[in-house]
């Protein structure tokens, strides 16, 4: 090195030298996170699984939070940049997030889109009389084995030199998920078929009750912002007090208004909070999916075991 550039550096302050080194560092961040894959996921729950089988080469931009309701999400502006700026757009699909096609539409997006439930048997349920489609297909795990492997093929489509990377978080996420599935099954056949009865917010637990035999009653529809008739909620504490259900349940993202009157009427107690269409927020225990499908299965038989 030059000597006098060498004293000329060594007669800076310290303080100079420190922020230039700071910046050089967040410079060099910069770079690195510039060269990460931005993906933008419809919801926290699937940016949660985007992320996982993403990894260290994506960077993930989630629409609707935790904690938020994606039913009645009204899209924003800064939504539009955002979308804009991703190299593929993850959604759920299923009539999930109806706002989603016209937001990527309006926006002018010509990138990569995927329906992450793609491939998945789908349930329908009765919907104010009606036929529909039940779009909460995350709530069985080995529906999200086929999330999963969706968005590492997506992923690999607009990415080839990261395919094994994707492919190899892809699967064992897959191993996760199937023992998950295995410890789920494990907590309810514990607790006798009669006793497996519940009530919840709203009608989103349909792929779960399929796939370990339990009995979910709402006095909502499949959507959290539909309000009940009180015909409906009339019905619905007959039944809870004529079949003795005390596993009442309120969600991390409806108003626990409606639950808690309908517990206090049927003389049942509000268990903890679930978490259904959005992970929780920090410091709660829904902040991934495995997560909170962990702690939703143990809530539930908790709640099972007092009827």
């Amino acid at each position: 090195m030059n000597t006098l550039y060498s004293m000329h550096l060594t007669n800076l302050p310290r303080r100079f030298l420190l922020a230039s080194a700071i910046a050089l560092a967040l410079l060099g961040s910069t770079a690195y996170a510039a060269d990460k894959l931005p993906v933008t996921a419809s919801f926290s729950i699937l940016g949660d699984i985007v992320g996982v089988v993403g990894g260290d080469r994506v960077t993930v931009t989630t629409l609707v939070g935790p904690d938020e309701d994606a039913h009645v999400f009204e899209p924003k502006p800064t939504d539009v940049k955002t979308i804009l700026a991703s190299k593929l757009v993850v959604t759920n699909g299923l009539g999930f997030e109806p706002w989603a096609g016209k937001l990527i539409k309006s926006a002018g997006y010509k990138g990569e889109a995927l329906v992450a439930a793609k491939g998945v048997k789908v349930r329908q349920l009765k919907e104010d009389g009606h036929d529909a489609t039940d779009p909460h297909a995350w709530q069985n795990p080995n529906n999200v084995v086929l999330y999963a492997r969706n968005i590492a093929a997506a992923l690999s489509k607009v990415d080839a030199a990261g395919a094994s990377t994707y492919q190899a978080n892809a699967e064992a996420y897959v191993k996760e998920l199937q023992s998950l599935d295995a410890w789920a099954k494990e907590q309810f056949a514990a607790i006798p078929a009669p006793k497996r009865k519940v009530i919840t917010s709203h009608d989103a637990f349909g792929y779960f009750a399929a796939q370990y035999g339990i009995t979910f009653l709402a006095p909502r529809g499949v959507n959290a912002d539909t309000e009940p008739s009180a015909k409906q909620v009339a019905q619905l504490i007959k039944q809870i007090q004529r079949e003795k259900i005390r596993a009442v349940f309120v969600e991390n993202m409806s108003d626990p208004k409606l639950i808690a009157q309908l517990s206090k009427d049927a003389g049942a107690k509000v268990g903890a909070t679930l978490f259904v269409d959005a992970l929780s927020g920090p410091d709660k225990p829904g902040t991934t999916y495995l997560q909170m499908m962990r702690h939703n299965v143990s809530e539930l038989v908790a709640g099972m075991k007092l009827n």
